[in-house]
């Protein structure tokens, strides 16, 4: 039994005190949302002025300016006049360091981040706590708002990234002319696979609000004449005339039933003839031997977030069986990513 003395008892409190604050962190997260720090590098240094340029209450931004000021983000004069340190220049939009984009309250990281505040919701539950602060889930701010899939698109790609160099590289593509990327949001995965395979066509299907991002970005890359992007929903009606139906990183936002119900709208479209790639990610927990706070951490936050079933290849296999489909190759996957290609049984 250790003995501390009143003093180091005390210190100890408030260091665990510190740890569990939680304004700092909101209101660092409130000067990324307002780009506050962009303002003040263009020159706006007044809290007065800057609150007119982020249309902000100019009570309570000085509150905010003076309590970030204390906390070392910015310079402050006796004038009220603010200029940036090192460490809020980390909150320029075009800082090479720049986090600004990721504290953005609006954005998909910053806001599952504010979601994770009622993760006693996931702890008692075992569910998802951001439908509990927010009033829908996760998958539903994205399909229901533009910013918010444009945001989810760019840091989470839609299954690029996770080894989705398997996809692009470990699979025969060139026996096949035409990709249907189901879910495949913003058309990250389509892109680069038209890029790598220059023989290639393909569509991306998904809700609108990401399909409109998916038809401006293939513009951008100068593939709308090999790439198209398509309204649909893989619960629903999936367009056929593909060799290859692509699902990246899909089901496992899925619970089991509607895992099946999804596979088999693509059995249909894909018919007799085409053939159903499941290139899943999986987000394994770090064990429990872990004492690693960054794994540990991403196992909460996963578990806050969203709900993602860690499904082995075996029982992804079952649940395709289960929609209609055989396997018919198994290809290289890795640690957080399978490749098994099925087709439709007789």
């Amino acid at each position: 039994m250790s003995v501390h003395s009143p003093s180091e008892a005390q210190e100890t409190a408030r260091r665990l005190y510190d740890m569990a604050g939680i304004l700092l962190p909101a209101a660092i997260r409130a000067a990324a949302t307002l780009c506050v720090a962009d303002r003040i590098a263009e020159g706006t240094t007044s809290a007065a002025d800057l609150a007119v340029r982020v249309r902000a209450d100019p009570d309570g931004l000085t509150l905010l300016l003076r309590y970030l000021a204390s906390a070392g983000l910015f310079h402050r004069s006796d004038h009220d006049r603010y200029t940036l340190t090192a460490l809020g220049d980390a909150l320029r939009s075009d800082s090479p360091v720049s986090v600004r984009a990721l504290l953005d309250s609006d954005g998909v990281l910053g806001r599952s981040d504010l979601g994770t505040v009622n993760v006693l919701h996931t702890v008692r539950t075992g569910r998802a706590c951001h439908e509990s602060v927010f009033g829908t889930d996760f998958w539903s701010d994205v399909q229901h708002d533009p910013a918010y899939a444009a945001s989810f698109d760019t840091f989470l790609g839609n299954g690029v990234g996770w080894d989705a160099g398997i996809v692009i590289d470990s699979y025969p593509w060139d026996t096949v002319g035409h990709v249907t990327d189901v879910g495949g949001g913003g058309g990250s995965l389509l892109i680069e696979l038209l890029h790598a395979h220059p023989h290639l066509r393909g569509r991306v299907v998904d809700l609108p609000n990401s399909v409109d991002l998916a038809r401006a970005r293939l513009v951008r890359a100068g593939l709308d004449g090999r790439g198209e992007a398509v309204v649909g929903s893989f619960f629903d009606r999936v367009p056929g005339g593909s060799d290859v139906y692509l699902l990246s990183a899909v089901l496992a936002d899925w619970t089991d039933e509607r895992a099946v119900r999804i596979l088999r709208t693509v059995a249909g479209a894909a018919g007799p003839k085409a053939r159903v790639l499941l290139a899943e990610v999986t987000m394994p927990r770090s064990g429990a031997d872990s004492h690693d706070t960054a794994s540990t951490a991403n196992d909460l936050y996963v578990a806050a977030t969203v709900t993602v079933p860690a499904r082995t290849d075996r029982q992804l296999i079952a649940i395709a069986e289960a929609a209609g489909l055989r396997l018919s190759r198994r290809g290289p996957g890795s640690a957080v990513r399978s490749l098994l290609e099925f087709t439709v049984a007789r």
